[in-house]
């Protein structure tokens, strides 16, 4: 059972991807504004591909899907907000809500109002990463591909479902290399960070993984934009404005192209998603030492990549890759 899913996820994510491309004109247009690292419109319908093809890869799986709800809420409003814009406060209600909903139907005994928080957070920093081509596409196999093997490890159904949102991912990912022919969209990113949320609580929960792993498969995600947030908290600036201050922006507009900051991403996401994967396996005990490794290598990173564009002004022209 565990193969059908994913291979329905596959099939089905490429023929809508396919779908949506022939249309891309109709479709909701990416257009350069304070945050892009792009000069022309792109179409960022491309999570309706992942959903397409997950849901019809798993929806008709045995067992109860808590999460499914709360997904489809936010998938609606935030393909809305794809289309026609919303007001950042009701974004942000739509998003506890749904979250306070997922740990209503999925009870945790322990500290439910951080779970909250965290679900909100995971799921606006994937918004918040999903700037530069390729990059939320292959956190998505990555990390996710980390879960499935997680739960499989630990004997857990739930592998299939994971399984299958990565191979629906991959169709999506083929389109979303540099140069990019189509972005995840509000609608990709944002239920993407919901889950990889609501999977890394389910399984520190059902005891499939300890809490470092879910921390570990997603770091370099989390870590960019936690830092980023946190600085600009700092300096004042207004958190929910657009802007180009993460990591991977500096990279791509210091000269490094979309297609080198995605290798120097893709690498640092296969080691700390690959560490996760070899501690929970082998060594359980080795996961809080490789957190704390890999924090310090991406905090190595952060640092010098400010120092640099601090030390060249900041005067650079946008790099397509």
């Amino acid at each position: 059972m565990g193969v059908l899913p994913a291979l329905i996820a596959f099939a089905l994510a490429w023929v809508v991807v396919r779908v949506l491309l022939a249309h891309a004109a109709q479709l909701p247009q990416d257009r350069p504004n304070a945050r892009s690292l792009h000069r022309r419109p792109v179409p960022r319908a491309g999570g309706l591909a992942i959903w397409a093809g997950w849901l019809a890869g798993t929806a008709w799986l045995p067992g109860p899907q808590p999460w499914l709800g709360p997904l489809l809420a936010l998938l609606a409003v935030s393909l809305f907000d794809d289309i026609r814009g919303l007001h950042p406060l009701l974004r942000l209600a739509v998003h506890l809500g749904a979250a306070a909903a997922w740990v209503c139907l999925f009870p945790l005994t322990v500290a439910p109002v951080a779970a909250v928080l965290a679900i909100v957070w995971m799921a606006n920093l994937y918004n918040f990463m999903d700037g530069s081509d390729g990059l939320a596409g292959t956190m998505t196999v990555v990390g996710f591909g980390a879960y499935a093997a997680g739960a499989w490890l630990a004997g857990s159904p739930a592998a299939a479902w994971l399984g299958a949102l990565v191979a629906a991912t991959v169709p999506f990912l083929v389109y979303n290399l540099p140069p990019a022919r189509v972005f995840l969209g509000d609608a990709g990113s944002v239920p993407l960070g919901f889950l990889a949320a609501a999977f890394g609580l389910t399984g520190w929960a059902e005891r499939w993984w300890p809490a470092w792993f879910p921390l570990l498969a997603f770091l370099p995600f989390i870590a960019d934009a936690s830092v980023t947030l946190g600085v600009r908290l700092v300096r004042g600036a207004p958190v929910w404005q657009a802007h180009r201050e993460h990591c991977y922006q500096r990279l791509v507009q210091m000269g490094w192209g979309h297609a080198r900051t995605l290798a120097l991403y893709a690498g640092l996401m296969l080691g700390t998603a690959g560490s996760a994967l070899a501690a929970l396996a082998w060594a359980p005990g080795l996961g809080v030492p490789a957190l704390v490794v890999w924090t310090s290598v991406l905090a190595l990173l952060f640092i010098r990549t400010e120092y640099h564009w601090r030390r060249r002004g900041a005067a650079f022209e946008e790099s397509k890759g």
